[in-house]
């Protein structure tokens, strides 16, 4: 599991965790039932207090992303987190933003953006569940 921080970025770093670990979770790179790095680990990694992490952790708990299971960890919510589907839908409108603020620079009109959307070879795999 990779996260980033940046200590100068105006974000707390323990908020910056807990979009980054929704991130994975959403978009799948983080399966229901995975292992999240214990505390103490993760605070290494990133050179951070433990706290900061556990804060995290917590919040994450709150929100139905993880779960702790008693002396055996942090893993990913069996059940799926409640947010993974409304999370996926955020992202995919910033980048669905980003791409018709692209296109309308360079001209293109909207239904010319859909034309092209519908003509993707992606259209033709299955889509998936979630």
């Amino acid at each position: 599991m990779q996260i980033h921080i940046q200590a100068q970025g105006g974000v707390p770093i323990y908020v910056q965790v807990m979009q980054q670990i929704k991130y994975l979770v959403a978009s799948g790179r983080l399966q229901p039932g995975d292992e999240l790095p214990s505390i103490r680990t993760l605070a290494e990694q990133l050179i951070v207090n433990p706290n900061t992490i556990a804060r995290a952790y917590r919040e994450l708990e709150t929100a139905g992303v993880v779960e702790k299971r008693r002396t055996a960890g942090t893993f990913v919510a069996e059940a799926g987190s409640p947010l993974a589907r409304k999370e996926r839908l955020r992202l995919l409108r910033q980048r669905v933003d980003q791409l018709l603020v692209e296109a309308f620079q360079m001209g293109f009109a909207l239904d010319e953006v859909l034309k092209l959307v519908e003509q993707s070879e992606l259209n033709s795999q299955p889509p998936r569940k979630g």
